[in-house]
């Protein structure tokens, strides 16, 4: 999917973890040559989760201003396979 983005010049927006699926993705859109900017809330930097390599990682307050910080950056959304928080952030957009 990352290649496939990339291949067509799309930038991606994500939730700014690095690992999971979601790490995966962001880690083959660079190495694609892909733009991938990250929004995490504060409170998952702190648990070291955050891809603290990316050139464009947005930190955030609170995941009520990460969801609507992605909202802002994004044209579409693709949702795969995660957890209740996918699920959820996925409905609200």
């Amino acid at each position: 999917m990352a290649r496939c983005l990339v291949a067509r010049g799309l930038t991606i927006v994500y939730g700014g973890g690095n690992v999971g699926l979601m790490g995966v993705l962001a880690d083959t859109a660079r190495a694609a040559g892909g733009e991938v900017i990250g929004v995490i809330p504060r409170s998952l930097v702190a648990k070291e989760v955050a891809y603290t390599e990316l050139p464009d990682l947005r930190v955030v307050e609170s995941m009520h201003e990460r969801k609507a910080l992605m909202a802002d950056l994004a044209d579409a959304f693709i949702a795969i396979p995660g957890g209740y928080g996918t699920f959820e952030e996925f409905c609200e957009f």
